[in-house]
């Protein structure tokens, strides 16, 4: 693919892929902005349900089956039988972003994140995310947000409408210009753009090439090991991107 790979999004091998994205930016930039700066990982925890997509906004339970009293029995005419069900349990969920910070006085200048599913997708971590997104926002520190997840809606922004619509997203949010920031909206079919990373403000920024950066990762990792592109993608495309993946697919021999 010439930028995300739709099937680097599923669940279970975007939670490998997070933490080893969040390391390789920060091996990425931190040259670019040292000795003034150094990158530092950053991590927060909190409990969320994981639930399936479609019982997000629902009622927490989820009926399974129904026991069974044997025919004829007394119990059949008198009652109903117990429900087998499932009640949500929440899990600790570890989330690990970056801050750029001065290395004279310790001040975080920026804070990088990228998106997981449970930002976009559970009740509790898209409330713990969007409060952590409003912080930083009322402070001085800049924010960049990184999106490459199809699933989910988009964090809150308002874009003006010139036709152009993204299915990944990459916003810069610099402290001075607020509340302006600059959105770089992308397709399945186009790179991942390069993206400034905002420092003091008159201070040359830092480009990262985010497109090279997944593709090195994605070859040294070896995700193509982990991918079965015979399969669609979770979730799956959309009608037109289906049809242009499965000729670039074949084009490349992933497909028969």
């Amino acid at each position: 693919f010439p930028g995300m790979d739709p099937y680097l999004e599923r669940r279970g091998l975007w939670e490998e892929i997070h933490p080893a994205l969040i390391i390789e930016l920060q091996q990425f930039l931190s040259p670019l902005v040292r000795p003034r700066y150094r990158v530092a990982v950053e991590r927060r925890t909190y409990l969320a349900v994981l639930a399936p997509d479609d019982l997000i906004g629902k009622p927490d339970v989820l009926i399974l089956a129904e026991t069974r009293t044997p025919f004829g029995s007394e119990a059949t005419a008198t009652a109903a039988g117990p429900r087998i069900a499932e009640l949500p349990v929440p899990e600790e969920i570890l989330e690990r972003y970056l801050e750029v910070r001065e290395v004279a006085t310790g001040e975080v200048i920026t804070v990088i994140e990228i998106i997981s599913p449970t930002n976009k997708q559970s009740r509790e971590g898209r409330r713990a995310y969007e409060e952590k997104r409003g912080k930083v926002l009322s402070t001085r520190t800049h924010l960049v947000e990184i999106d490459l997840l199809r699933a989910g809606a988009p964090m809150a922004m308002r874009v003006r409408e010139d036709g152009q619509r993204g299915q990944y997203r990459i916003v810069v949010s610099r402290a001075y210009q607020r509340p302006r920031a600059d959105v770089y909206l992308f397709s399945l079919r186009q790179p991942i753009p390069a993206f400034p990373v905002p420092l003091r403000k008159g201070e040359t920024e830092p480009t990262v090439d985010l497109n090279a950066v997944v593709h090195d990762l994605y070859d040294r990792a070896g995700y193509d090991l982990a991918v079965d592109y015979r399969q669609e993608p979770d979730p799956p495309l959309e009608a037109d991107d289906a049809i242009w993946a499965d000729a670039l697919l074949r084009q490349c021999g992933a497909r028969g």
